[in-house]
């Protein structure tokens, strides 16, 4: 199992903004704010436009050989650019099986967008088959492929109507579900220089979309169910010895409802 499991944070490109909107000479917060009023006209909705997105944090699971670790890229003072280019690196580096929730709506093309904004190559993930014939059939940019597995689409059938929210699906199984804050209060908290309890929750929500993950092989037949509870208790013991406030939270509420079994 090599898995890289990941999700993102995100904030308004204040930078894009002001070139876009003619926003010089204002602040970071009022050209934020000045961008959400615009879109919440436009649409109803102050969710800015994929491009317009700026990464604050990247949270990833990796189980590779023997272990599972569980981190955020780059130090919390590293710029956007580092953050991206590390997670293209790891791509490179591993060549490993993607997992995400609405990654491909969502985190992908946002990594996309900041990839080239910043002109970070990622040779290995833009592989459609030139380079390797392998990836012909199996690469991380198709739908249908397993070089990345989208779990919101996949488990919806790719049907939109049928989408769910992680933090829905998660407690359903009996995971903790969200933890700490939400999405739309991220801008707010970095605003307020509070960038470890965005990456703390960042990191929250990928435990959260690891454990659905392997209930899902666990459905596909991948994993036994001796397998399931050797993968879960490895996690566990993993969040244990860390022994970080916001994993013995998550710990905490994950023995509170079901423990991970199975109904």
């Amino acid at each position: 199992m090599n898995l890289f499991v990941f999700d993102i944070e995100t904030i308004p490109d204040v930078a894009s903004g002001r070139r876009l909107h003619d926003f010089e000479g204002l602040s970071d917060a009022d050209a934020g704010k000045a961008m959400l009023h615009m879109r919440l006209q436009q649409t109803g909705s102050e969710f800015l436009p994929l491009h317009l997105h700026r990464i604050c944090a990247i949270s990833v699971v990796m189980r590779h050989g023997d272990r599972v670790k569980v981190w955020s890229l780059g130090e919390k003072d590293a710029d956007e650019a580092e953050l991206v280019q590390r997670f293209f690196d790891g791509i490179d580096k591993f060549m490993p099986t993607l997992v995400s929730w609405n990654g491909g709506g969502f985190d992908l093309p946002v990594l996309h967008y900041r990839a080239l904004l910043h002109g970070i190559q990622a040779p290995r993930y833009w592989d459609t088959g030139g380079a390797d014939r392998e990836f012909k059939w199996n690469n991380y940019l198709s739908r249908f492929h397993e070089r990345h597995t989208d779990l919101m689409d996949v488990l919806a059938g790719y049907q939109p109507r049928a989408c769910a929210k992680l933090d829905e699906v998660a407690t359903m199984l009996g995971f903790p579900g969200k933890m700490g804050m939400s999405g739309a209060h991220v801008w707010d908290a970095f605003k307020a220089g509070e960038i470890d309890g965005i990456r703390n929750y960042c990191e929250t929500d990928v435990l959260n979309t690891y454990l659905v993950y392997l209930r899902f092989q666990l459905i596909r037949g991948q994993l036994t169910e001796q397998d399931y509870a050797s993968e879960l208790e490895l996690l566990r013991e993993t969040l244990r010895q860390e022994n970080r406030a916001h994993f013995s939270e998550f710990l905490e509420h994950w023995q509170a409802n079901t423990p991970g079994s199975c109904p």
